[in-house]
This record gives structure tokens, sequence and C-alpha cells, in this order.
């Protein structure tokens, strides 16, 4: 009798790979644009060309009101208002100033103080020959080389912040997306990680103020920004850097803002969102590799078993 059984494995294998390329690499092409990667350098913005001096960056971020919205932890600074009424005043709580030197790429933290509506790609939404400004106040210099004092603020902002080695995921995560996205799995909400509360009002009062923040992040963004445990299995993790480098590409018009990490920063984001929407990724990659393994040789035997079985009929 001769054998057939290679000939139908060959049938399985093709169809199979016909029916992958249909459902999955041909419906991304087509139904995604494939955005490239500048690899988070924000050519389209300005360079620094001023040696930044720290000690004269730190007076100028207090004498040029950036306190009046922004808390700085590090140097006991704290945030003017809480997160709510901060959110109710601008629409979305301002963040600490801490870590943002190492988070935010230098010259997108540049153009941010100087013109916050064009280095985060809002500019259709914030017109100011409209009359619509953005909630940042531009900064106009404080009498001498803008420029140089701007390197000067950056400079300081850089010197007071962790180095980038020692950015957590979740602190790049917090502080560049975590004022408008949730991540329920997490118990991160928009005012920060949910505590476990003691008494039920307690955890019902914090859920009222997470409402009442959300109620003015929709008033902000048009609408409430999705809660992020699972997105990276939803889209792809090329999607969503690219969407985080500049939203517009893949989005036109949204009111998402570009964020303006540096491409260490979005490797950690990335790495707490996997964690976030598979908390036993590490685990799993460990026990697959075991299982492979019995696989493999639960098949070696499967084989051997069945020659034994079918030699006299082959």
């Amino acid at each position: 009798m001769k054998n057939k059984e290679p000939l139908i494995l060959a049938i399985v294998v093709i169809f199979t790979l016909v029916t992958y390329y249909l459902v999955e690499p041909y419906a991304h092409h087509v139904m995604h644009k494939h955005v490239e990667s500048q690899d988070f350098k924000y050519t389209d913005l300005p360079a620094i060309t001023k040696i930044g001096n720290a000690t004269n960056g730190k007076e100028l971020v207090a004498n040029a009101g950036c306190t009046g919205c922004h808390s700085i932890s590090k140097e006991g600074i704290a945030a003017p208002m809480d997160a709510v009424a901060s959110a109710g005043a601008y629409g979305v709580n301002p963040p600490d100033l801490s870590e943002m030197g190492a988070i935010l790429d230098a010259n997108f933290l540049a153009s941010l103080i100087k013109n916050p509506a064009h280095a985060l790609k809002v500019e259709h939404k914030f017109d100011a020959a409209k009359g619509q400004m953005h909630p940042m106040i531009s900064f106009y210099g404080m009498g001498g080389d803008i420029d140089q004092e701007i390197a000067d603020m950056v400079s300081y902002l850089q010197s007071i912040a962790v180095s980038p080695s020692e950015v957590t995921p979740a602190m790049a995560f917090e502080n560049a997306c975590g004022r408008c996205h949730a991540v329920g799995y997490e118990k991160w909400t928009q005012i920060g990680t949910k505590p476990a509360f003691k008494h039920e009002k307690d955890s019902l009062a914090f859920d009222i103020k997470v409402l009442e923040y959300q109620d003015s992040l929709k008033v902000y963004m048009g609408k409430l920004p999705p809660d992020l445990s699972m997105y990276i299995r939803s889209r792809s993790q090329e999607y969503i850097e690219t969407f985080v480098e500049n939203p517009q590409n893949h989005l036109a018009g949204t009111a998402m803002p570009r964020v303006g990490v540096t491409a260490d920063s979005m490797d950690k984001i990335i790495e707490y969102m996997l964690d976030s929407g598979d908390t036993k990724r590490h685990e799993r990659e460990s026990v697959g590799m075991k299982v492979m393994i019995y696989l493999l040789v639960f098949a070696i035997f499967a084989f051997l078993w069945k020659k034994q079985v079918w030699k006299d009929l082959h």
C-alpha cells in the first residue's frame, strides 16, 4: 500500500499557510496603513544649539511660573491643586516634572516649553489665531536669549531626573501616558494607583474622584482615552510605537498629543504594556520551552510506535 501521508501533510500545510496569509498579513496590509518609525528623533523640531546651565535653569523654572501648574516632587514643590481640580481647570492634570528630563527627548522638551501646541502636534485643536489657546502657556523668555534660557531649563530638568537607564517601565508609562489612560489590570487610574481601602466608603470616594477627573478629560480630549490593559494584545507593538511617536500619522485630526518620549522610554512603555496585558508572560515563556521539548520527545516516541504498529502494512 502506497504511503499517502506525506502528500496529505503537504496539502494541509499549503492550505494552512494560504489561510494564514489571507487572514493575517494580507488583512493587516489592507486594513492598516504602514507607518515608518523615525526612531523618536523628532527631526521636524529644531535642535538645541546652546549649552544649558542647570543652575540658571532652576531659577528660570521657578520665575517663569512653571510651578504654578506643575509639581516637582524631587525639589519638594507640591502641585498647587490636586489632580481632579487640575483636570477641571486645564482638562488634564499637568505632570510632575521630576523625571521629565529623562523620559522626554531633549529637543522635544525644548520645543514644548517654547510652543506646546506645535511640539505636541495639536495645532489643529489649539489655533492661537482663533483664540484657541493651549492650556500650557508658551514661554516667551525672561528678557535674555530665549534659546539659551530654554536650554538652561532643559538642562535643569535633566539634572534632577534619574539617568535614562534608571527609568522603570512603570515610571515611563505613568509619566508619559498615565494621566490620560487607565490600566485596570494594574489598578492604575488617571489619578494614580487605586489603593486597597479598608472601608468600602473610601473606595467609593476614590472612584468618584476618578469619574470626576474622567469627565474633565472627556471634555478636553473629545472622548475618554481607552484603558490600555489589553491594548498591546489587540494592536501590534509597531502600531503602538508609531502611534505614540506621531498620532497624526495614523489618525489625522486626533486630539491625542505627540508625547515626545525617547526611544528608550518607548521601550520601557512597551515593556509595561506587555506585562500588564500578559501578567504571566515570563512564566509562560519558561514553561513554553519545557512544553516544546516534551512535545518533541513525545513526537519521536509516537513516530517510532507508529512505525512499529504499521510496519507490516507499509
